[in-house]
């Protein structure tokens, strides 16, 4: 269908999930909630917006999300306000704000997040996560837990290839002892390196280490080594949830240049990533934050957690969508085709009657009135596993027609009660 003239298209980067795609939406959303619930998490739902300068004091004012990529406003009161760019800064501030540190808190998030990219496959303006959050417990066993979780996660989803690493970027002090050798050695390369690394040697010399460009490359191979920096406590940490990896027969690399790009990371950090989403290729992300309570206004409390990208999840489980949003969702159990005058006026009450018997029942009721043949079309397109069929005989009758639509079978007229029995009967496997 062309677009009238003057048509209003949505924002560059800010996509509308229609119908034919939602159903893997509603998949991954419903097996992560069910997996997280089984792992004793809660939800958590914080507003889109807050002020800037929560995101600010996380993520730090020199990464590239605060100063290039926020959608940052004034508001009428000359607040400045910025869209989530990510979601654990919010969930950190409820805590703090709701008393909810008094003891452990493991909690689960999702929704729409906001940054100002450049737009390609896997990257949008407007993306979604769904994200974990583990408040004020400290040991290994609580980061190899988490990312225990994810690997199950992707098992229930069906999802194949994706290729987990991990590492550690030690406490602040190693870190920041760690930060001044690697800068000196990145001076003595200067020359070598790429523009945009030139620019994050004094700001973020760490991201650095994760650069794409040949020749950084090259001198970050070279580079100094954070594991052989790290003491006795970190690399405790970081062997106990290898080991618990290990014993869990979950397949990991070390990789010494992850890093991750937020500020408020410290000891373990990892990634889930696959080859086939192109240069968007990280899945699913996150680590360890000590020290992002405090920093906020709160107590000193240990946290770990992390975040997946729904986009990239639904594009590896084969979404795809057209102009009509046309595509394959959770089949109908039911079309109801009402033949007559006295038919189509009773439809919608044996509907609800049908529904009240079968709860779960997935029945669509047709409207718009249209002969038989033109009915049954369109009972047939709908994808309903069955075709129900009232006119006024079935009426003085007391039963309603089943016409099996996906398998062999003669139509056979039921009771409204044996027709609900039958239609609440197992469906194929989705």
């Amino acid at each position: 269908m062309s677009k009238g003239a003057g048509a209003i298209q949505a924002i560059r980067g800010m996509h509308d999930i229609l119908p034919g795609e939602i159903h893997l939406w509603q998949r991954i959303e419903d097996r992560a909630r069910r997996i997280f619930d089984g792992y004793g998490y809660a939800e958590i739902r914080t507003p889109l917006v807050e002020v800037t300068e929560l995101f600010k004091r996380s993520i730090g004012e020199v990464t590239d999300i605060v100063e290039k990529e926020m959608y940052s406003f004034s508001d009428r009161n000359g607040d400045s306000l910025s869209l989530r760019p990510e979601g654990t800064a919010s969930c950190v501030r409820a805590a703090i704000e709701n008393g909810l540190l008094a003891s452990p808190q493991r909690l689960w998030y999702r929704g729409p997040m906001f940054r100002h990219e450049r737009p390609q496959r896997g990257r949008y303006r407007q993306f979604h996560q769904i994200g974990v959050e583990v408040l004020g417990l400290s040991g290994p066993d609580v980061d190899l837990e988490v990312i225990l979780l994810t690997a199950r996660l992707w098992r229930s989803l069906g999802l194949q290839g994706l290729r987990l690493e991990i590492n550690t970027l030690g406490d602040p002090e190693e870190r920041l002892a760690y930060r001044q050798a690697l800068v000196a050695y990145l001076e003595a390369n200067l020359n070598r390196l790429d523009e945009d690394s030139r620019k994050r040697l004094y700001t973020n010399p760490l991201r650095v280490l994760d650069s794409k460009d040949p020749g950084t490359l090259a001198v970050v191979a070279e580079a100094p080594v954070l594991m052989e920096r790290l003491g006795e406590a970190s690399r405790d940490h970081f062997e106990a949830i290898r080991q618990g990896l290990d014993a869990a027969g979950v397949d990991y690399r070390v990789n010494p240049c992850l890093v991750r790009g937020l500020d408020y990371y410290n000891r373990t950090v990892f990634e889930w990533i696959t080859d086939d989403l192109g240069a968007q290729g990280t899945v699913c992300a996150g680590g360890r934050y000590d020290g992002l309570v405090a920093q906020l206004g709160g107590r000193e409390t240990p946290a770990v957690g992390f975040a997946l990208g729904l986009e990239r999840l639904v594009a590896l489980l084969g979404g795809t969508k057209d102009a009509t949003g046309a595509g394959a969702t959770e089949p109908l159990d039911a079309y109801l085709v009402a033949v007559g005058d006295r038919a189509q006026r009773e439809a919608p009450l044996l509907a609800e009657r049908l529904r009240d018997l079968a709860p779960d029942l997935r029945l669509l009721t047709h409207c718009g009135g249209g002969s038989f043949k033109s009915q049954f079309k369109r009972a047939d397109k709908s994808g309903a596993r069955f075709a129900l069929v009232v006119g006024e005989g079935e009426l003085e009758r007391g039963v309603i027609g089943v016409k099996p639509l996906r398998e062999a079978g003669d139509q056979q007229e039921l009771g409204l009660t044996e027709a609900a029995a039958l239609l609440a009967s197992p469906r194929p496997a989705f």
